[in-house]
């Protein structure tokens, strides 16, 4: 009943429609949250990154999916063994949802460590190669059952006044290819989605990427999509 998620290694497209339709179940949970999500951000007095991650958890909680009852390990927000099912076939998956939240100007770029990602990291930085491997495994094995792992990044672009009260201006979901994809999306490091991150190697900070919202959504357009606030309408792009 079940395929091998070491299968999807020769069948690129039946992977790529796992993740969108993982995108989609995401970018819905948030939509039916934004209003909600809103009054969090304007009423909630702690940190921002903590209001993100509270929310993402509870419009996922709300509108429900699958559930396998195998506990997952990862420095993400949100870890889920669930079953994809799909009229052809059914997947095992071990969904990572995470959340940013940072000041609407910086809406562009969402900051990720190694171990939220299976692609290997290409570009340049400071005019050098830059080649490091992510640290999630492209399928995650338990005692029980093998999962194809894929990561949704929500990104919560506020606005902060003059007295400290947040609002909510926008929202980005980004579904991450999962390493299988490497030739598709991240070849070289000129052929690149991401941009150095926010950390200084000197001092001996981990490392960090920027993942570029408008690169990723040159190569496929769907794997980027942006939220309004109300009253605006939101339309998914394909």
């Amino acid at each position: 009943m079940f395929i091998d998620p070491q299968s999807l290694a020769t069948n690129l497209p039946r992977l790529e429609e796992i993740e969108r339709a993982s995108m989609r179940l995401v970018t819905q949970a948030v939509y039916d949250f934004r209003e909600t999500a809103a009054y969090i951000f304007a009423n909630e007095k702690d940190k921002v990154a903590d209001i993100g991650e509270d929310i993402t958890r509870e419009a996922l909680d709300r509108i429900g999916m699958s559930k396998i009852d195998e506990r997952l390990f990862g420095k993400v927000d949100y870890k889920r063994a669930r079953y994809v099912f799909h009229p052809e076939y059914a997947v095992r998956q071990a969904l990572f949802v995470d959340s940013k939240a940072e000041k609407i100007a910086d809406q562009t770029t969402a900051t990720i460590q190694t171990a939220q990602t299976s692609l290997r990291v290409r570009h340049m930085r400071g005019g050098l190669p830059v080649d490091e491997a992510g640290t999630l495994p492209r399928i995650l094995n338990t005692n029980r059952a093998s999962y194809l792992t894929t990561t949704i990044i929500v990104k919560y672009g506020y606005r902060e006044s003059a007295v400290g009260e947040y609002s909510l201006a926008g929202i980005t979901v980004a579904a991450l290819p999962n390493g299988m994809l490497q030739d598709a999306y991240n070849a070289s490091v000129a052929d690149t989605i991401w941009r150095a991150g926010r950390n200084a190697p000197t001092r001996g900070e981990p490392f960090r990427v920027r993942l570029v919202f408008a690169q990723l959504k040159t190569k496929t357009n769907w794997r980027v999509q942006t939220i309004p606030m109300p009253p605006a309408p939101f339309i998914w792009e394909d």
